[in-house]
């Protein structure tokens, strides 16, 4: 029989269409972490906070200086009691190669050891000195305290009182036993503990803490005055074996190699006497790495050779002192300030030491270089502009850059070429060959003859020794070659323009051997460098003499040293034993240099200045003298045939006085005396070409 099995309610879900099954699976996007692994992360987090480092540090600097203070105290203690110093006092000596210090520091250790000798000899006898001294003293205390006691009895009538100043001495005595008693206990627990707080402020004074724990401000040096231990400690870690030994040896001693710290301007200034196999110039090389043991910047550390053998002179600037701005220039403060090209100085800067810079331009070639815009041109114009308040002194000026620089100059120099093209560097060469010419003139003159000072002035020269061009002859204007025109005329006035006060000053950047030849530069007097690239360019600007003595332009910073210079010239004060020195120079801008050259020019009767003329045009003499003559009303015939060569060199290149006489002769405006002296009138040239133009023009009219 067959079960049938009924249903009496249907699955709901039977009446609905079928549908796909979907699975759902959930998955812990955080997986469970074990204890252990927070616990480590929660350790690791705290151990690393910047708190608990702050904290740690603390705990090991003031524990450390404890430590070291009782290290301190106790070698201190052990220095008073034996020769232990004066035994490193002889090996420093030793070290230092001076063996006569050695001697004397011996002869005093022999002193001390005989001294001490005495002292223990004396303390064999002092227990019985000092009983029989104690037996004295009681039975003379107690017979004046009796003494006392009968004149008080004697005074008062009471026989009693004669015993009343020994008792008050005996109960003065228990006191003192009561006191010793209470504070006795406090002091026994508290003392230890005071004996702590002494190690703890000696070593805290002498830093006496690894320097990872040291407090942030005294880790990074901020205001750390320079001590000799600091200076010692930075030549002792400089990396150079046999100093590091030397010092070593000589322990505490090794300030010995020090003379006095001296201040100087804005730092420091200390000699340093190098242990024998210590060379100079091993030390020299470490400028930046004994700058930064000595908490300082590189370019705030300086390192010269003085004259002493085996010696080197540091100076050591206040932190960020060199990065504050100098004054202004006396030249635009004081209104009345006047030059002498002979006996004066120009007043340029600041050295380091923060003392007054000035530079003597007497007879004296000049050459100033560096990398572009670092301020050369600004350096250069401010000795031009001191040198131009002597109203004895021309100037003829060249700047091949022709950005405006030496516009000021306009009507204070009696040549002004301006402009960066060939057709510059032809009118510069042409106007220091110019200066070739009057030096010849001068030199041929009677002896004795008293020659007022010209100044032939290229600021960018570069451009002129780079010039490819040449003459009709074939001859280069630039280059170094002996048929190269600005080059041989350079080396001609370095040769002998000085002797008749006819000087060249050159302004560069960039030296190379190309744009700045070996033998022009080493024909200056005066040398000076702004920052460089390299050591090479450094010797090249200012020779292996100066910057083997310690001059480093290229160690100063570009942009951030503007107008610092370094100087090698025996035409300023520098340190005995330095072979230059560095200045930092007072910036003058344009407008106050505009405002200086117009004091320069009311010193004078007028200048006029000649431009660059253009070439192959056909020539005027009559018109040509009027321009050479310019505002002055006269002017001497020799400086007429000057300035008619500056104007065209092959128009009047060759002229002498029987030419100006021929052009002149029948005009009117003939030379004349006047001072006993051959001139040509500004009037009569004026009323000559008046006349010509009237003549002409009724001949048209004809």
């Amino acid at each position: 029989m067959t079960d049938n099995v009924v249903h009496l309610h249907k699955d709901p879900q039977s009446f609905a269409p079928a549908a796909p099954v979907t699975t759902l699976t959930v998955v812990d996007a955080s997986p469970v972490v074990p204890l252990w692994v927070r616990s480590g992360r929660a350790v690791k987090s705290a151990a690393t906070h910047e708190r608990t480092k702050t904290a740690g540090r603390a705990v090991v600097r003031h524990g450390s200086y404890v430590l070291g203070g009782g290290r301190i105290v106790a070698r201190r203690t052990w220095d008073g009691r034996t020769t232990a110093r004066y035994e490193r006092y002889m090996r420093a000596a030793e070290a230092a190669g001076n063996m006569d210090l050695a001697a004397e520091w011996e002869e005093r250790a022999q002193r001390f050891r005989e001294a001490r000798h005495r002292r223990r000899m004396d303390l064999l006898t002092s227990p019985v000195d000092a009983a029989k001294s104690a037996l004295v003293g009681t039975g003379m205390g107690i017979g004046t305290l009796v003494a006392l006691g009968v004149v008080l009895a004697i005074a008062n009538k009471d026989v009693t009182q004669v015993v009343t100043p020994l008792m008050a001495v005996i109960e003065f005595i228990s006191l003192l036993i009561t006191i010793v008693q209470i504070v006795w206990g406090p002091a026994v627990t508290i003392g230890p503990f005071l004996a702590l707080l002494a190690l703890w402020a000696v070593g805290r004074n002498q830093q006496a803490a690894p320097q990872w724990a040291l407090p942030t401000n005294t880790r990074t040096g901020e205001g750390e005055p320079i001590t000799p231990s600091i200076v010692v400690k930075a030549l002792r870690d400089l990396g150079i074996p046999a100093l590091r030994n030397a010092i070593k040896e000589m322990g505490d001693a090794g300030a010995s190699m020090l003379g006095p710290i001296r201040i100087a301007g804005c730092g420091v200034e200390v000699d340093v006497t190098l242990p024998s196999g210590v060379s100079t110039n091993e030390v020299q090389n470490k400028r930046r790495k004994l700058a930064e043991n000595l908490t300082r910047h590189e370019h705030e550390v300086f390192i010269t050779i003085p004259q002493a053998a085996r010696t080197v002179r540091l100076w050591i600037a206040d932190s960020g002192a060199l990065d504050e701005p100098i004054g202004p220039s006396p030249l635009a403060t004081d209104d009345t300030l006047k030059a002498d090209y002979a006996k004066g100085r120009a007043p340029w800067g600041q050295d380091l030491r923060g003392d007054a810079a000035a530079l003597s331009l007497y007879q004296r070639h000049l050459l100033i270089t560096g990398l572009s815009n670092q301020g050369k041109t600004a350096a250069l114009r401010a000795l031009a502009l001191w040198l131009a308040l002597d109203r004895s002194v021309e100037f003829r000026v060249a700047d091949l850059k022709g950005a405006g620089d030496w516009a000021m100059f306009d009507g204070l120099a009696t040549i002004l070429i301006q402009g960066p093209t060939d057709e510059h560097v032809i009118e510069a060469t042409e106007m220091v060959e110019s200066g070739v010419r009057e030096m010849e003139r001068r030199l041929q003159a009677p002896p004795g003859t008293v020659f007022p000072p010209l100044i032939l002035l290229v600021d960018e020269a570069q451009v002129a020794f780079m010039c490819p061009l040449q003459d009709e002859d074939k001859r280069p204007y630039g280059g170094s070659k002996a048929t190269s025109r600005y080059f041989m005329a350079a080396r001609k006035i370095h040769n002998q323009g000085r002797a008749v006060n006819v000087l060249l000053w050159q302004g560069t950047q960039d030296p190379t051997d190309q744009n700045l030849p070996k033998l022009v530069r080493e024909g200056a007097h005066t040398r000076a460098s702004l920052a460089l690239g390299t050591e090479s360019q450094a010797r090249m600007a200012l020779g292996d003499k100066a910057v083997d003595g310690g001059a480093a332009p290229n160690l100063l910073r570009p942009g951030l040293d503007k107008g610092t210079v370094v100087v090698a010239s025996d035409g300023i004060a520098i340190p005995a034993g330095q072979s230059s020195i560095t200045v930092r120079t007072h910036y003058i801008d344009t407008d106050t240099a505009a405002e200086i050259a117009d004091r320069a020019k009311a010193l004078r009767d007028g200048v006029t200045t000649l431009r660059v003329i253009e070439r192959g045009e056909e020539r005027d003499p009559l018109a040509d003298i009027a321009t050479a003559i310019g505002d002055a009303p006269r002017v001497l015939t020799q400086d007429v045939l000057k300035r008619l060569a500056v104007l065209n060199e092959q128009a009047y290149g060759g002229w002498s006085f029987i030419d100006l006489k021929r052009v002149l002769d029948g005009t009117g405006a003939e030379p004349y005396k006047s001072d006993g002296r051959m001139v040509v009138g500004r009037d009569r040239i004026t009323r000559a070409l008046a006349n010509r133009d009237t003549d002409d023009s009724a001949s048209r009219r004809a």
